[in-house]
């Protein structure tokens, strides 16, 4: 038939190439029928949908009440970039003020302006009140870090609402207060502890003297109980937060001059390490010994480490025990410290118990309860960037028999060791910022001084600590994990441990003995090799301070130094359109 008259076509008189052509014309036209049924595919009829549609319900911040609280939480820093967020800085894990941030604006609790909650974008603090204790770098972890924030509130704002009158082309255009941020509402009322320092507070950050109380527009405000009736922040940002970022407590009523950086005055480091801290060898195949160590591989001196910690204790000049940054122009390296110790912690690793055994131990070492964990804990009043980790590095030396105590007393002389050798820090995963402390400045004992409420607290709240899905049952599920591959990892290594020839048997290799290079801990879980061990006072020295100061501004355009301090922190925040630098307040 042919398809464009319709009739029949007698295709017996053809010859093959006619009949080639017209199946290949025709195989054509199918593949462009096919082709126009795919791409317009017949529409099929609509299903009758019963459902009401959902109208998002724009948010209106200034209906809202708002509190100044803190928050106390903790969180395991191994994949993240550490705690503090970057503006414009991209980094390969997530900040824990990212995460933060997600869930505050999630929760709605802050509104600061131009924010979309449910993608908050770039992070940002504007008028929310926002203060950090400690800025932990990437894999460090916390368990006491805290943050002053002031987040929306269930207290019932007052029924009068004043209007502003605005002069717009020289017509009077009536409208209501922008409140879209967190700060204070007019003529809300707000929580608050007396001062810590009481000596610093002026006249004006003193509570207003006319609240209004007798106003019967405030009885519904009066009549709020701040905890009972308020938000559950904990519960509800534990929720949204990721199971390693946990709020442990917050403070309904922080001081009036409160500031959770420039507030504390004690910061508590831990840094857990193992004995040995790592796999030791049998006597008859270890190397013989370096001449700059007299301990066995694997096994640290804990009395030498604890000797050189107390040497820490005092106000010195930790100059020699930082990583100096010419950004910050730091001057002062003087800090206090109140506490250093090495601790042992109340925990062991039974399935490792072979190291116990005479051809594992050095002379003299217990005969069970190893391997053991221990803590170096430091308190101090402030710390310098990465300082913990430097203090560490150097403990370690001691132990390993690698340096004398007295290398710290030597390192703190900086009249005669202006330039920091150029030694490695320990590993960043043991470390712990432990907890932060915010005393009343005519407290001696520097006791705690906020008013922490603790998840679990107050009337039928325990729930929230023990019940399902609460603190502790989210808390033992990232625990139980890590538990279990510790059991299996521990176990397979004893396993090992008893398979083949017996212990006696084995023998080092043929020509390996004499070519050892030296094992230096640093608190990751293998140490380092390094040749032949340089001692820390005989290693290169880097520039004084006051060298690396004037190197930074110089390298920036700057005559000197001193020029940079007067007005290039000024030049380089508006050139580069972020916050002013400062000297930095926290460890790592």
């Amino acid at each position: 038939m042919d398809s464009s008259s319709g009739e029949q076509t007698d295709y017996s008189a053809w010859s093959q190439e006619k009949l080639i052509e017209r199946v290949t014309q025709l195989e054509a036209e199918l593949k462009a029928q096919n082709r126009s049924l795919i791409s317009a595919p017949a529409s099929l009829p609509e299903k009758k949908s019963w459902k009401k549609p959902r109208n998002e319900r724009v948010f209106d911040p200034s209906k809202y009440s708002t509190r100044l609280i803190a928050f106390k939480l903790a969180y395991l820093g191994k994949r993240y970039n550490g705690f503090e967020h970057h503006c414009n800085q991209s980094t390969p894990l997530p900040t824990i003020e990212e995460e933060l941030w997600k869930a505050l604006n999630k929760a709605r609790l802050i509104f600061p302006q131009g924010s979309n909650p449910m993608s908050p974008g770039e992070v940002n603090w504007e008028g929310c009140e926002y203060s950090k204790c400690g800025r932990t770098d990437r894999g460090v972890s916390a368990f006491g870090q805290v943050i002053g924030i002031r987040v929306r509130s269930n207290r019932p704002l007052p029924k009068k609402r004043k209007e502003v009158v605005i002069e717009a082309d020289g017509a009077d255009e009536s409208q209501a207060v922008n409140e879209f941020n967190t700060l204070p509402r007019e003529n809300a009322m707000e929580m608050a502890s007396p001062a810590l320092a009481p000596s610093k507070v002026s006249a004006q950050d003193d509570p207003p003297k006319s609240l209004g109380i007798d106003d019967p527009d405030f009885e519904e405000s009066l009549n709020f109980d701040p905890i009972a009736d308020e938000i559950p922040y904990p519960s509800l940002l534990n929720r949204l937060l990721p199971p390693d970022i946990r709020i442990l407590a917050w403070c309904p009523a922080p001081p009036l001059d409160f500031s959770a950086r420039f507030s504390c005055r004690e910061r508590r480091y831990r840094y857990f390490f193992t004995q040995p801290a790592f796999a030791p060898t049998p006597h008859q195949l270890e190397y013989p010994a370096s001449v700059s160590s007299k301990a066995k591989d694997g096994w640290l001196d804990n009395a030498a480490m604890r000797e050189a910690a107390k040497m820490f204790e005092g106000l010195h000049d930790f100059r020699n025990f930082c990583k100096i940054d010419g950004g910050k122009q730091i001057s002062n390296f003087e800090r206090r410290i109140f506490y250093a110790d090495i601790e042992e912690v109340d925990d062991s690793t039974t399935g490792l118990s072979f190291v116990n055994g005479t051809d594992f131990a050095p002379p003299g070492t217990p005969d069970k309860g190893n391997p053991k964990i221990y803590t170096f804990t430091l308190h101090g009043s402030a710390f310098l960037w990465h300082q913990v980790r430097c203090m560490v590095a150097i403990l370690f030396l001691v132990g390993q028999g690698l340096e004398k105590p007295s290398i710290v007393s030597e390192l703190l002389d900086i009249e005669k060791n202006p330039g920091r050798p150029t030694y490695e820090m320990a590993s960043d995963t043991p470390l712990v910022l432990w907890d932060c402390i915010f005393p009343r400045e005519d407290d001696p004992e520097r006791k705690d001084a906020m008013q922490w409420l603790h998840v679990g607290d107050g009337p039928g709240a325990g729930d929230a600590k023990y019940g399902t899905a609460g603190l502790i049952d989210e808390l033992w599920k990232v625990w139980r994990e890590r538990k279990i591959d510790e059991m299996l990892a521990g176990s397979l290594v004893d396993v090992v441990s008893k398979q083949g020839n017996k212990l006696e048997e084995l023998e080092a290799r043929e020509g390996a003995k004499g070519s050892k290079s030296q094992k230096v801990f640093d608190g990751g879980n293998t140490p380092r090799l390094q040749g032949t061990y340089i001692p820390v006072m005989k290693k290169p020295k880097m520039d004084s301070v006051d060298v690396i100061n004037e190197k930074y501004a110089v390298r920036k355009g700057f005559e000197s130094a001193e020029e940079f301090k007067l007005q290039g922190f000024r030049r380089l925040s508006k050139s580069s359109g972020g916050e002013t630098p400062v000297a930095e307040h926290g460890d790592e």
